[in-house]
């Protein structure tokens, strides 16, 4: 039986080895990633995780705690646990340290983030974070805070290349870059963006490799056309044909309707 990719793996191949990331919705796409040779799996734990644990079954999976889910470092020990429990290899969390801190000392290996923190994007926008020499020596003192704090993996979305690079060979993390160069030790892009099934604003850092959404137009003129088709024949007569009917034997008819009488 294959092994699970475990946090001491990745660890151990920290700056020999470089993985694709990607964020999945569902399991289809889960087993497409997994199939394609993607080792780390991000995703939510939704309806579709059991499944996506089992179409991925060795994959490293970071699962996500839903910002603002937790009021306390007791609860955020509580549900980290529980998505460990539903097959997570990591907690993705993107609260404060006390929360990660918290998680940490019992053992669940946390995915944290800086940079660029969508549910914190209030403070920033949504930019580049880290261009200048200040800004720079916040986002590396953010990762020094969590490292200490006992985070396993850290999200390094929209960072200079510059800033990216120091943080990945100073710290023991794993550096999951989304937009911050070639440096970090995962390539991380949502697979929405990989596949086009993006229907809105596409980042600078993301780039689509196939066109789902074409596609997907393309099957529902289809799914239309044929709708239609089926609509004709109804109202022309032309549906059902005989070959889609069942008819009784002459005899069981006449049986029948004297029967009934």
């Amino acid at each position: 039986m294959a092994k699970k990719t475990t946090v001491f793996d990745l660890w151990s191949q920290k700056g020999k080895k470089k993985w694709p990331q990607t964020h999945i919705d569902n399991a289809k796409e889960a087993e497409a990633a997994y199939q394609a040779g993607i080792e780390i799996i991000s995703c939510e734990p939704d309806h579709h995780f059991k499944e996506v644990r089992k179409v991925a079954p060795t994959a490293f999976l970071s699962v996500g705690l839903r910002h603002g889910s937790i009021s306390s470092p007791r609860e955020a020990i509580k549900y980290g646990f529980e998505i460990l429990e539903m097959g997570a290899d990591a907690v993705y969390c993107s609260h404060s340290i006390h929360f990660i801190e918290a998680m940490a000392k019992e053992g669940i290996p946390i995915t944290s983030h800086v940079g660029l923190v969508p549910n914190l994007s209030t403070w920033t926008n949504f930019r580049a974070v880290g261009k200048t020499a200040e800004e720079a020596l916040k986002v590396c003192q953010k990762v020094k805070d969590l490292e200490n704090a006992g985070a396993a993996c850290v999200e390094v979305e929209v960072v200079p290349i510059e800033v990216a690079d120091y943080i990945t060979k100073n710290t023991k993390m794993i550096t999951m870059g989304m937009g911050s160069g070639d440096v970090c030790d995962t390539q991380y892009l949502f697979c929405n963006d990989i596949l086009g099934t993006n229907t809105g604003h596409y980042p600078r850092h993301a780039k689509k490799y196939v066109d789902i959404v074409s596609k997907e137009n393309e099957l529902q003129k289809i799914r239309v056309d044929g709708f239609k088709m089926f609509i004709d024949e109804v109202n022309n007569g032309q549906y059902p044909e005989d070959k889609h009917q069942i008819r009784m034997e002459e005899k069981e008819l006449d049986n029948f309707l004297n029967k009934i009488k």
